[in-house]
């Protein structure tokens, strides 16, 4: 076959094609001549690729009917259209469903952080047991208050960052076994009682507070929301409803996997407080302000936005398209 040849008589099909991509609106004629270019322009480039299947001809051919199936298929949304519909419709939604579970999680944990404090506040054994009076007085008196400035504030705030970010994310994808996320819960909980009780017994508990407020009131509830999630997702599969076992987790796991990715983006916003506010200079009353300013913008965030989503019908799984159908079952 003459490839020049049947480009010069095919070259006015193909001209054709593009214009008809290229306008905004086509009338019913267009878009039926459309796909008849469309369909003609297929058994071009199959007879070109039987003859020559890696030359340029056939590259730039199959981009034209790439764009032309664009075009009578639909366009998929672009990604700022994404974005939005991320920030402003799936994970408010997300975080609004499991709001009452995430205040039921904190409560447990400051319950659970709470007595272990109490234990080692008044348990002298436990005191002695935990070190010398010498090791104890260099943890209260120093370490504690050392840990937040002794290295750069942008490295310190990545890593605390990375590090949280990670557990939030083993909670929320482990969460199917039941287990992971109150041995998570748990683990954390006995540390920051313990670490709080052992202040206490040398009348440090202010120091304790100053230090832990500011970056722990959004860092903590980072966790709770992380465990709710994981503990949705383990009774998706447990008590399904109506729905299939597997039907119910993977819905589930879909919605709330949502969930663990803005987690990310709010464990960013903890670590730079945690980095740059809690050992800076400013006034302790200004420190922990700015900490429950960020922990009532998130759930003033939740609820304002993840209310009129939930209204409008979004629960954070994915569109239609995206997840395919689902087929119904008695």
């Amino acid at each position: 076959m003459d490839i020049d040849a049947f480009v010069e008589v095919h070259r006015t099909d193909w001209q054709r094609l593009d214009a008809l991509v290229g306008r905004r609106r086509l009338s019913g004629p267009e878009s039926d001549e459309l796909l008849m270019l469309y369909q003609r322009a297929s058994t071009h480039l199959s007879m070109i690729r039987s003859v020559d299947p890696e030359s340029a001809l056939s590259g730039a051919l199959s981009m034209r009917l790439s764009r032309a199936r664009t075009r009578f298929t639909g366009a998929r949304s672009n990604f700022l259209e994404d974005l939005a519909r991320f920030f402003l419709l799936s994970l408010p939604a997300a975080f609004y469903r499991i709001r009452w579970l995430t205040v039921v999680v904190g409560a447990v944990f400051l319950g659970v952080a709470w007595l272990h404090g109490a234990w080692v506040a008044n348990s002298p054994d436990v005191i002695a047991a935990m070190g010398t009076d010498q090791e104890l007085r260099q943890y209260v008196e120093e370490d504690f208050v050392d840990y937040y400035s002794e290295n750069p504030a942008a490295s310190f705030a990545g890593a605390v960052w990375t590090n949280n970010a990670w557990i939030a994310l083993q909670a929320v994808a482990f969460g199917v076994t039941g287990i992971w996320a109150p041995f998570i819960l748990y683990q954390n909980a006995q540390g920051v009682g313990m670490a709080g009780g052992m202040m206490a017994a040398y009348d440090r508990l202010d120091i304790f507070f100053l230090y832990i407020l500011p970056h722990g009131f959004m860092e903590l509830t980072a966790i709770f929301i992380a465990a709710a999630a994981g503990l949705r997702i383990f009774w998706a599969w447990v008590a399904p409803g109506r729905r299939t076992r597997a039907a119910s987790l993977s819905e589930e796991g879909r919605s709330l996997i949502t969930v663990a990715l803005g987690l990310v983006l709010v464990l960013l916003l903890s670590g730079l407080v945690e980095g740059f506010i809690t050992p800076s200079a400013l006034p302790p009353w200004l420190r922990i302000i700015v900490g429950f300013l960020v922990l009532a913008a998130y759930w003033a965030y939740t609820v304002l936005l993840g209310s009129r989503a939930a209204k409008a019908g979004s629960t954070g799984d994915l569109d239609a398209v995206d997840r395919g159908e689902t087929v119904r079952t008695a």
